[in-house]
């Protein structure tokens, strides 16, 4: 049986985001890709003004019965931006729908350059734990990793046992394996440092002299495609590193394209990758 994965997490009509990037990268990895929308919003909320927001808590567990009674069930659930109120539904939809030896991935959505995002009040990372707990895998960037574990947030001022610190705090609320992005130590290259409870394991990329939006949602698609073909954890984490490179890349020059990255332009390398 081909393997199927479910992403949670809001649908931004416009704007290279959350599952309008998430459906097609994931299943450019080969994999089958359903979808739950948390929420649909006519614009993401960066940069636009005026964006339309229609919340779909309600709409969950009547999803969750009809499925039931479908027998539906999924290899792998990845969720991303959710709300406070949608946890507890998320957490019922992954014990009842699971196939045996389900993976979980979050990504917990909420936070960047060290502030919430709006609409999320100082609750929502205790309730994000919730999530976090039992997970396969989780991939905070720095900002979100301070707020699950009530660590200041540093900046850039950070040093390598700061990072170490964080990853074993981080392990501690309960996840199997935790994914840290946006890790820098040098001015000139950006990455990820995984940890599993005994090793820590970094991986560096060029860093690109450039913000874009999407970009976590570009690396979390691509490394829950390779997660679910069987690669490590490690892999799947430089696999996604190196791909959210490839859509910058693709994107740079283009002063009107800032509303997310031209990730549709680097799927032949995520693919070929895949298939190496």
């Amino acid at each position: 049986m081909d393997k199927r994965l479910l992403t949670i997490q809001d649908v931004s009509c416009v704007g290279q985001c959350s599952l309008t990037v998430a459906l097609p990268v994931i299943s450019a990895c080969g994999i089958e890709t359903a979808v739950l929308p948390s929420s649909v919003l006519s614009t993401h909320t960066a940069g636009f003004s005026g964006y339309t927001f229609r919340d779909l808590t309600g709409d969950m567990p009547l999803i969750l019965d009809h499925w039931k009674k479908e027998k539906i069930t999924f290899d792998a659930f990845y969720t991303g931006y959710v709300s406070k109120a949608q946890i507890p539904h998320i957490l019922k939809i992954m014990e009842e729908c699971a196939r045996p030896g389900a993976l979980r991935i979050v990504d917990p959505v909420m936070a960047d350059n060290g502030k919430l995002y709006p609409g999320f009040d100082e609750d929502f990372p205790d309730e994000m734990v919730k999530l976090c707990k039992g997970a396969d895998v989780i991939l905070p960037n720095l900002t979100e990793a301070s707020f699950l574990v009530h660590e200041p947030y540093r900046g850039d001022s950070y040093d390598q046992k700061y990072i170490e610190d964080m990853l074993k705090k981080l392990y501690a609320l309960g996840a199997k394996n935790v994914v840290l992005t946006g890790v820098s130590f040098e001015k000139s290259k950006l990455g990820v440092a995984c940890y599993d409870g005994k090793k820590i394991e970094y991986y560096f990329a060029k860093r690109i002299d450039a913000s874009m939006h999407g970009t976590g949602d570009v690396y979390a698609s691509s490394f829950a495609g390779a997660l679910c073909k069987g690669w490590s954890i490690y892999d799947a984490a430089a696999l996604g590193a190196d791909f959210v490179i490839e859509c910058m890349n693709a994107t740079m020059g283009d002063k009107d394209h800032w509303y997310g990255v031209k990730f549709e332009k680097a799927l032949p390398y995520l693919i070929k990758r895949l298939q190496a």
